[in-house]
């Protein structure tokens, strides 16, 4: 899949564990889980809002594009 998730590279800066972006989110641990180590095919916008909210950071600090080599 050509985006990748930084999530835990900005969890990392701001020495926030995934516990505490969690209740701080509102969000349970386990879909936070799954969306840290890219384990999820969508997000919500209004939890991406959340997210960036709480970690003061730009939806484009977590998301990444990565373009697919092309295969022939």
């Amino acid at each position: 899949m050509p985006i990748v998730l930084r999530l835990d590279r900005v969890m990392a800066d701001r020495k926030m564990s995934l516990n505490e972006l969690s209740a701080r989110v509102g969000v349970a641990n386990v879909n936070l889980s799954k969306l840290k180590t890219g384990k999820v095919s969508a997000i919500r916008f209004s939890t991406l809002e959340a997210i960036c909210d709480v970690l003061d950071c730009q939806p484009g600090d977590i998301l990444e594009y990565q373009r697919e080599e092309n295969k022939t």
